[in-house]
């Protein structure tokens, strides 16, 4: 591989405190997160939101025991993706550490270790329902047949919990997310839902805005979680471009002395060769000669240059035999805290949510996968705290778009699957954005000092709380939220809403690749547009001030990630929690203000990095080719456009006019005439 293909994306590189604060536990055993999360024990409708390793799992078990012994429900139902996940809640002994009781689950009742298929395990379910006992452990398509079987009246008075929420949909082809809204429509259950990425990769919504209203959130940040870690002090998230054969070079971004989990390409995927064992054996000639199979573990062993045993998990194999055998070994609670048990797991399908491997430092992924979620789920693998690891990394593997392919546009769409997830990634690493409008006594220094009193907003106009991960910042011309609905959006779902944005293609290819955009037709229109179809029930105000909060959250992200990376300070260059860039940007711009954000194309960041990163010549070409395929103006923008322009019109007593030198007044002249042209050409038949 040339150099000029070999090219690797600096996206993002968060340090972190590491104040230990996350895994401090109170005196009943509780972590900072589980204890917001008891805080709201006696919900009936719980959503935890919370990173992997945060301890969601312990978290419901503090939580169950409480309903069942003090809030009168008769038995707890957990319910996990995959049967893998179930060890999670294997017994605890909780009164160790000083709560008021343990967790134990009685063997035949976690239907996760019971052998057979979860059809065949419904009638294990009835036989609980029936029993006096109190815990049950099944997987998500257990609890679905068991559902269809005994109806949902047959769970009245008992708490279902639901691990990896995001498995959830509201579309009517989820039979999960049926059964759930028909258990909430009846209202006899207690539901906790917990995950560690509210949204799914096909952007359809987990719940509908009915019933996820009713749910009381408890949102813990990335931020909160490895800020307060003992160990783990920075995380670095790249996307390397290369051609040719991918294991032909992986160990240009494979470190043999770090603890590795590699993904393979689906076999779908451009990156595949087709024949994933030979994949494997690829990788494994890549790291040394190999010296056989580990007979008590069925790890592969490989001798390095240096003389060093490697030992590599293949989980790719589909012979039982060998997987499941190393599958259990990798799952030996035994050596859970061994670093030396095993270096690398190879994988395709399998090492990713709810898998708990603590000394996993670079998770690297071939090829883009289907979703953000999954991501979200694989980096999760490389930020668990263990002793001495202080530093992890995310590296997204992908065949960079080839402009004389017949594939190109599938390979360019891959890549923007990899800036939005980028995007995405480093809006849920940065700490919190809190907007407020503008106070009129604020003045205009950037005082980032909480103080022993807290945020003064009578002092300064931006603030950060390093406790909590927040940023309070003041913004001129903002609406407040009024409804409920909409103050709940702002405060939790923004990330929601950015992940919706980032995902929506015409956005990013436009943001990307429109020389003549207009940044408002992206951050008013477009966003405007995913509000109103992701909030139908809110007024046009609640749409305004949740789009607002969200392209400021974005903005202010991506401004902060360039005046970090153009200062001259290192310490600002590998703080991309931004809380310095924040600083120097507001204080270059002084006073914030929502038009000013409003003109920021959001995906600009992120061309700057694709432009310094990918063959030049090939860039020209994709770039040629997606302009082409540009549609310029749509009636539905168009409408937009026209309304903007009348409030445009209210404010200045005058129409947008087409001849502005101002590019957004001009584009909304043009929605104006557009529509107008549409009229007559209608009016003429």
């Amino acid at each position: 591989m040339t150099q000029e293909t070999n090219k690797s994306v600096p996206s993002v590189s968060v340090q972190y405190a590491a104040n230990g604060n996350s895994t401090k536990s109170n005196e009943l055993g509780m972590r900072p997160m589980q204890e917001q999360v008891y805080e709201k024990r006696g919900e009936q409708y719980l959503l935890i939101k919370s990173p992997p390793a945060s301890g969601k799992s312990r978290a419901l078990m503090f939580v169950a025991l409480d309903k069942l012994h003090n809030q009168g429900v008769k038995q707890a139902i957990i319910v996990v993706p995959e049967k893998s996940i179930g060890s999670s809640f294997n017994d605890e002994p909780l009164s160790k550490f000083g709560f008021w009781a343990d967790w134990t689950v009685v063997p035949k009742w976690n239907l996760c270790n019971a052998p057979g298929e979860d059809g065949g395990k419904v009638n294990s379910v009835s036989a609980f329902l029936d029993s006096a006992d109190q815990i049950l452990v099944c997987t998500h398509a257990t609890f679905r047949f068991a559902v269809d079987k005994f109806g949902i009246e047959a769970f009245d008075g008992r708490l279902i919990a639901v691990d990896e929420f995001h498995h959830v949909s509201a579309n009517p082809d989820n039979k999960l997310g049926q059964h759930l809204a028909a258990l909430i429509a009846r209202d006899k259950v207690h539901i906790v839902a917990m995950t560690g990425s509210y949204f799914r990769g096909d952007a359809d919504p987990v719940l509908m805005p009915e019933d996820e209203v009713k749910f009381e959130p408890v949102t813990y940040t990335y931020y909160e979680q490895l800020n307060g870690y003992t160990w783990l002090k920075s995380l670095d998230i790249g996307y390397f471009f290369y051609s040719g054969a991918y294991a032909d070079d992986i160990l240009k971004v494979l470190n043999p002395n770090q603890k590795t989990i590699i993904h393979i390409p689906s076999v779908n995927s451009r990156e595949s060769t087709k024949d994933k064992i030979r994949e494997v054996e690829h990788i494994i000639e890549e790291l040394g000669d190999w010296q056989g199979t580990d007979a008590v573990t069925g790890f592969q062993l490989v001798k390095r240059p240096d003389g060093r045993i490697l030992k590599i998990a293949d989980l790719v194999d589909d012979d039982p035999s060998k997987r499941d055998k190393v599958s259990a070994a990798l799952k030996d609670p035994a050596q859970k805290n061994n670093r030396d048990h095993v270096d690398i797991i190879i994988a395709l399908g399998m090492a990713k949510e709810g898998f708990d491997w603590i000394w996993c430092e670079h998770a690297l992924t071939v090829g883009y996968r289907s979703s953000l979620t999954e991501i979200v789920q694989i980096i999760g693998r490389a930020t668990r705290d263990a002793e001495g690891k202080t530093r992890a990394r995310f590296t997204n593997l992908i065949a960079e778009p080839d402009a004389s392919e017949e594939a190109v546009t599938e390979a360019v769409n891959d890549t923007l699957k990899a800036i939005a997830a980028s995007l995405l990634m480093e809006q849920v690493l940065a700490p919190r954005f809190n907007f407020t409008p503008k106070n009129p006594n604020t003045g205009p220094q950037a005082d980032f000092d909480y103080g022993e009193d807290g945020y003064d907003p009578n002092k300064c106009n931006v603030g950060f709380n390093e406790d909590s991960g927040q940023f309070q910042i003041e913004i001129n011309g903002l609406k407040e939220p009024k409804s409920k609905e909409a103050e709940r959006i702002c405060s939790e779902d923004l990330n929601e809403v950015i992940t919706a944005f980032v995902q929506d293609k015409t956005s990013i290819e436009r943001g990307l690749f429109d020389e003549e955009l207009v940044p408002e037709e992206l951050t008013q229109v477009r966003m405007g547009k995913i509000i109103k179809d992701r909030y139908p029930e809110l007024d046009e105000d609640d749409q305004e001030a949740v789009r607002q909060r969200a392209i400021a959250a974005l903005n202010l992200t991506q401004e902060a990630k360039k005046a970090a990376n153009s200062s001259g300070d290192s310490e600002i260059k590998a703080n991309t929690a931004f809380v310095e860039g924040v600083r120097k940007y507001v204080t270059d711009v002084r006073e914030l203000d929502i038009d000013l954000i409003d003109r920021i194309n959001p995906f600009s960041e992120a061309y700057a990095i694709l432009s310094k990163t990918m063959n030049e010549d090939r860039l020209k070409h994709v770039k040629a080719i997606m302009s082409g395929k540009q549609v310029k103006l749509t009636a539905e923008e168009a409408r937009d456009l026209a309304k903007r322009a009348l409030k445009f019109k209210q404010e200045r007593g005058r129409l947008p006019s087409i001849t502005s030198q101002d590019a957004w007044e001009k584009k909304m002249a043009e929605g104006v005439a557009f529509l107008a042209r549409m009229k007559a050409e209608a009016a003429n038949g």
